[in-house]
C-alpha cells in the first residue's frame, strides 16, 4: 500500500473518531437539540461511505493489494 493511501485513509479514520466524538458532546450536553447530534452522525456516515469507496477502488486500481500470507 502506498504511504499516500495509508495516510489518506488514517485521516478519514481520524475524522470519523472526531465526528463520532461530536456526537457525542451533543448527545450528552443536554440542551434539547438534536440538530448538532445529526449534522455530527451524518458526517460520520458520508466519511464511512467515502472511505469504504476509496479502499475498493484503489484495490480495483491496484494501489492496495490484500496480504495474502
Amino acid at each position: 500500500m502506498s504511504m499516500e493511501i495509508k495516510y489518506l485513509v488514517i485521516l478519514i479514520l481520524a475524522l470519523i473518531l472526531i465526528s463520532l466524538g461530536k456526537a457525542l458532546f451533543h448527545l450528552s450536553s443536554g440542551k434539547g437539540s438534536s440538530a448538532g447530534m445529526v449534522r455530527a452522525l451524518s458526517w460520520r456516515i458520508g466519511l464511512s461511505v467515502t472511505l469504504f469507496a476509496l479502499l475498493i477502488l484503489a484495490y480495483y486500481l491496484g494501489w492496495i493489494k490484500p496480504n495474502t500470507g
